[in-house]
This record gives structure tokens, sequence and C-alpha cells, in this order.
């Protein structure tokens, strides 16, 4: 393989960046240019694969980098959790990016990164937008300037944080709308469907985030040789982010759990009235079905038949009584 290939839109599958003294000295380098990177302990390289084959996955991780098998199959390994393991002269870290699609489902990305003194590569299966924020920020000149690979590994960790924002800003006034309108009373939409919905997307999100912040806390400890004591305050920033962002998801599962008390309660509320005034109705119609199953049994000898006036006298009695309990229910406010 001479030269990496492309994916579509010129996107490249494997991208490779070289700084030097905080300046950025190459970009997409042939596979002998980046074996001679590698070996240059001066050099700081960024190694960024995008949907790679197996092929070029082994090429990069197993034969230029010489990872552990077992990081490696981590890597290409889909795993809900994310992790960390310190192999010596690399981390290896397991984290997830989360977006909102067009079809407004939520969308969880997996990011493998291998974290060494001189390097840092970085694995996932589809475009993660914070990874192209940054390569797009360092082809342009404008990103900061990358003097040492645990800064780089910073502002990729800072962009995965920043994805959840706009996650939980749509949740919150998700929230929001439901519970407005669970309060309110106001409409007929079911806000079950809503509501649970809501409710898998901040099990998803709350999944994916906890673990991250125990991968953040470990890498604010210093335990690691590999993450200077000077950049621990800006690990320590994204940590802090994560935990905002973690409170904020609880404090929309109270919302949620609220709105969805308020709304079950009102269902049940306005059940309870439905069946309230059919049994009103009910109640009211039992005077004529009292008085035509009395005089409907076909006895021979029922003097009270024999009056001139018993048509229009029994309509008069079983029209009071159904009046009468009529505003009785009314009294009781049964409708």
């Amino acid at each position: 393989m001479d030269e990496y290939r492309e994916k579509g839109d010129n996107e490249k599958v494997i991208e490779s960046f070289v700084f030097n003294e905080g300046r950025q000295v190459g970009h997409n380098l042939e596979r002998e240019a980046l074996r001679l990177a590698r070996a240059d302990k001066g050099l700081i390289l960024w190694i960024d694969l995008t949907a790679p084959t197996a092929e070029e996955t082994k090429e990069v991780l197993e034969l230029l980098f010489e990872f552990h098998p077992l990081a490696i199959e981590d890597c290409v390994t889909l795993s809900e959790l994310p992790k960390i393991e310190d192999y010596e002269d690399y981390l290896f870290m397991i984290m997830h990016s989360v977006a909102i699609t067009s079809e407004k489902t939520l969308k969880i990305s997996e990011l493998n990164l291998f974290l060494g003194k001189e390097f840092l590569v970085t694995f996932h299966r589809e475009p993660i937008s914070g990874v192209a924020l940054i390569k797009e920020r360092l082809i342009k000149g404008t990103g900061q300037p990358v003097r040492a690979a645990d800064r780089l590994a910073h502002q990729i960790l800072d962009q995965l944080a920043d994805s959840y924002l706009p996650v939980v800003e749509g949740l919150t006034e998700d929230m929001e709308d439901v519970e407005e309108k669970a309060l309110s009373g106001v409409g007929k939409e079911d806000l079950s469907k809503r509501i649970l919905r809501a409710r898998r997307r901040l099990s998803s999100l709350r999944q994916a985030l906890r673990p991250q912040r125990e991968v953040m806390a470990r890498l604010t400890r210093g335990e690691s040789k590999l993450i200077r004591a000077m950049t621990l305050p800006y690990f320590r920033d994204v940590q802090d982010a994560m935990t905002q962002i973690d409170e904020r998801l609880q404090g929309c599962n109270d919302r949620m759990m609220v709105a969805f008390d308020v709304y079950t309660n009102r269902s049940a509320h306005e059940a309870n009235e439905g069946i309230k005034v059919l049994t009103a109705l009910t109640a009211i119609t039992i005077p004529p079905v009292v008085v035509g199953s009395w005089y409907g049994m076909n006895f021979h000898h029922m003097p009270e038949l024999e009056h001139p006036h018993a048509y229009l006298g029994l309509m008069a009695i079983t029209l009071s009584l159904m009046i009468g309990m009529g505003l009785w229910m009314k009294f009781k406010r049964w409708f």
C-alpha cells in the first residue's frame, strides 16, 4: 500500500499530522515517511483512522506502533463501556462521543485513543465532529499549538465532553415542554411516548458518560508518567465539565419522573371523570327501568293501571325521580 486511500469527499481514512516544537511540520505522510517520523523522538505524531480496513488497521496499530494484541483487540471490537488501560509506554482509552442525527435519534460513537509520550493514535468507525473540528483547525492553522501528545489528547477529550452539551440542551427543552403540558393539562397529546423516548435517551447518555468520568479521574490523579503535571489541570477541567453534565442529566431525570407522575395522575383523573359521568347517566336511567320493570310483569290485577290518569301519573313520577337523581348527581359534582 504505497498511499493511503480516501473515503468520500476526499476524506482520508488514515490522516496524519506531525508537530515539532508546537508547529505543524507535516500532514498526511506516506508510509515510509510515517515510519521515519515515528522513529524521531523529537517529533509529535498524531494518526487518525476513520473506518479503516483490517489491512490498514494492522499496518498502523500492529506493524508501525506494535501495540499489545489485547489493546488492538479491544480497539477493533465495539464496546459500550469506556475504559482505560496502562501499558507502561502508552495508555489505551475507549471513550464515546454523542450526537443527534437528522432523524432526531441519539447516536453514540466510540473513539479509541492510544496515547504515548510522542504520539497519539485515534481510531473510530465513523466520523466524529469533535475530531473533525480539531483536524480542520490544524489544517487552517487556527488550532492550538501542539507541544505534547497529552495536550492534544486533552483537546480531543474536551471536544468529546462538549458533544454532550447540545444533546443535554435538547433533552432539557423537551422535558420542560413535557412538564408544562403535563401540568397544564391542555391538549390531548399522548405524552407517554415522549417521556419513554426521553428516558431511553437519558439512560444511554448516563451509561456512556459515567464511566468516562472514572477514566478522567484516573488521568487527573497523575498515576501515569505519560500525563505531565502541567497538563493535569486541563484534564481536571474536562472531568469537571463531565460532572456538571451528569448533574444536569440527573436534573432531567428528576423532572422527567415528576412529569411522568403528573401525566399518569392526570390521565387517571380524566378516566375517573369519564367513569363518573357514565355512572351518573346509568343512575339517572334507573327510575324508568324500575318503573317499567314493575309494571311490565303482566299481572292481571293491578288496580292503579285502571285509573284514567295512570299513564300520566307514572310518567310524572318517573320524570321527577330522574330529575331528582340528576340534581343530586350535580350537587355531588359527578358531572
